[in-house]
């Protein structure tokens, strides 16, 4: 979260394991994607702790996937009250989608809500067509959209399955890049959406966290590609994060107590993550490309 208090003032600190909700959460269960208006307790995406104004992002154009909710939705939000517009990306979760467009809007900038699936190569086409339609170009694309289900076991996890986060994870963020870097220009950047399980893997995440330490490979490699083009690419990678993706992909009595064994004893908010989103995608971050950064509470990730 970022807040610029003015001269005159001090800064208030506070104790990070007291700064979100602390687990154990209401036990509840949602079907895919998952829905924020459902979710208990409400995710804190900056609506109220994202203090910007600064312009660091000012005119700026950004297309963001799964912007409709969780760690988009904070972005969206961060990125508007910095200056930019934003290309809001989502599946099908409209509700949710209009109330970043709302959010968004209410920061004084334009949001352009787009609903699809991004594992299909002709609509990311079609997104990058759109951004460059309606901003004139894209000066940052944000590969934030995922897919995640747990098993027990590999024997339990359906080839469907398999394809469908290959597909959400890895492929869309191909075709996105490969659509979107035509369209950008030196100090554009591209940020992806890893995760710590890029390097310590749950068993029972083993699809995910093949995808999400896919991503890290790509990201550097794609930065060293793209850097004499003045391109920068990077990626975060969170730790447990409240989102609606967790209800909807754990079971009951996990999504409760998710985060409590991290060592804040709680899961982030998304709004703990939009700072080094906006930081990622300023001139601040001039030099600063192939670079892998933690937002994970100090949960080990080399």
């Amino acid at each position: 979260m970022t807040q610029r208090p003015d001269s005159n003032s001090t800064t208030q600190l506070e104790d990070p394991r007291e700064a979100g909700a602390t687990p154990p959460f209401p036990e509840q269960k949602q079907p895919l994607p998952g829905e924020d208006a459902k979710m208990e307790p409400k995710a804190d995406h900056g609506e109220e702790s994202y203090v910007g104004g600064s312009g660091r992002l000012a005119g700026l154009g950004a297309l963001i996937t799964g912007a409709d909710s969780g760690i988009g939705r904070a972005i969206a939000l961060a990125y508007a009250r910095e200056g930019a517009d934003v290309l809001v990306s989502y599946l099908n979760e409209e509700t949710d989608a209009q109330e970043t467009c709302r959010l968004v809007e209410e920061a004084g900038r334009r949001a352009v809500a787009v609903a699809g699936d991004i594992s299909d190569e002709a609509h990311c086409n079609m997104l990058a067509e759109r951004a460059v339609a309606e901003f004139g170009r894209i000066d940052v694309l944000i590969n934030n959209a995922a897919h995640q289900q747990t098993y027990e076991s590999i024997e339990d996890i359906p080839t469907d399955d398999w394809r469908r986060m290959m597909g959400t994870n890895i492929d869309a963020m191909f075709y996105l890049c490969r659509a979107a870097v035509p369209h950008m220009r030196p100090g554009a950047s591209i940020i992806n959406t890893a995760s710590v399980q890029a390097f310590t893997p749950s068993a029972e995440l083993l699809p995910y966290s093949t995808t999400k330490g896919a991503i890290v490979t790509f990201t550097k490699a794609l930065a060293k590609m793209l850097g004499e083009r003045g391109i920068r690419v990077n990626v975060v990678c969170p730790g447990p994060v409240w989102t609606p993706l967790i209800p909807a992909s754990m079971p009951a009595e996990k999504a409760a107590n998710f985060g409590k064994g991290s060592p804040f004893g709680r899961p982030a908010q998304p709004a703990e993550l939009a700072g080094v989103y906006v930081f990622l995608a300023s001139m601040d971050a001039s030099y600063v490309s192939g670079s892998a950064y933690g937002v994970h509470g100090g949960m080990d990730m080399p």
